[in-house]
């Protein structure tokens, strides 16, 4: 269970992917999940508005390296003429763009975006054609099942991105209404991959690589997308990659924690300044530790620090390998 994945032209060392969050998947996690095996990484999702107006901090959202490849770059917005303006102008930062018909933030539902855009078939169906005809790379959508328990409407928009020229469709299986609360459906899942024939890729409630193994099995899916579970967590792509190999998964080590929590900092500081960086480091800190003896003393300690030297001192003393 360790094939390769194939979206339109792009083809993928393996099936698992890490998903776009917003204010998370900059380059120095996108590095680190790719170190442990991710095959393809997402971008913060990108306003079109920004693109559009040229905004600096939007583009700088799409920076990235020679290591970081294959790129996917999430964009949204609910204008069918600015998104694919936008798509225009991401296609030349990435390997692949993202639609995001899925987020349920308030203030992204608020402008008709994200989820918003699953209450209008005949929107989504403008936008996916726009964008689809403004870029070449292969192109995806991210949706949830629908806008509440009463409105289910991912089989329609799921029908409406293939129809349109969408090359995958990736399916969290929990409605706008439900946020992040209750239990990923993953039935919704099976019940997509059996609808359609481009690939569909499964996401919700993946915390651990046996999550990501049920969830390929039960499904049928031909890839996963992780989100909430790789925060602090990039290892669980190599774990993934382990049991879907046969293989025992090989869990961290503690030195591990601590050269992948300082190669963090190195990356966060060259990319945003160290000023900026040593407020950034402190949320990643906190779940690089989390389940570690001490982590409650070590997240009031990291919040309190304030030079990269104390930042580095603290993650070299917590993650100290433990001698005999």
């Amino acid at each position: 269970m360790t094939a390769t994945l194939t979206i339109g032209s792009l083809v993928l060392d393996n099936a698992l992917m890490l998903a776009p969050m917003a204010g998370i998947t900059n380059l120095p996690v996108r590095i680190a999940a790719r170190r442990q095996g991710a095959a393809l990484c997402f971008t913060e999702m990108v306003s079109v508005n920004g693109l559009v107006r040229d905004g600096k901090k939007t583009f700088e959202i799409m920076r990235s390296s020679t290591g970081d490849r294959p790129l996917g770059i999430q964009i949204f917005g609910d204008d069918p003429s600015l998104m694919a303006e936008g798509a225009r102008l991401a296609s030349g930062h990435g390997d692949i763009i993202d639609i995001n018909m899925g987020c349920p933030v308030r203030k992204v539902v608020a402008g008709g975006a994200g989820s918003a855009l699953l209450r209008e078939p005949v929107k989504a169906a403008a936008i996916i054609r726009e964008v689809r005809r403004a870029t070449t790379l292969p192109l995806t959508v991210k949706i949830r099942t629908g806008w509440d328990a009463g409105a289910v409407s991912f089989r329609e928009i799921g029908r409406i991105a293939e129809e349109e020229g969408c090359d995958a469709v990736t399916l969290h299986p929990r409605s706008r209404a439900q946020m992040f609360e209750g239990k990923a459906d993953w039935s919704r899942i099976r019940e997509l991959k059996e609808m359609l024939r481009i690939p569909v890729i499964g996401s919700g409630d993946l915390f651990t690589a046996e999550d990501v193994v049920a969830m390929l099995r039960q499904t049928g899916c031909n890839g996963v997308m992780i989100a909430r579970g790789a925060l602090g967590n990039p290892w669980i792509f190599r774990e993934s990659l382990d049991l879907l190999g046969g293989r025992s998964p090989r869990f961290p080590t503690v030195s591990e924690r601590r050269e992948t929590a300082l190669h963090h900092l190195e990356l966060l500081s060259d990319l945003v300044g160290e000023e900026v960086a040593l407020r950034e480091i402190r949320k990643h800190l906190c779940w690089y530790a989390r389940g570690l003896p001490g982590s409650a003393r070590f997240r009031e300690s990291v919040n309190r620090i304030q030079t990269r030297n104390d930042v580095t001192g603290a993650i070299a003393e917590f993650f100290a390998p433990v001698t005999p």
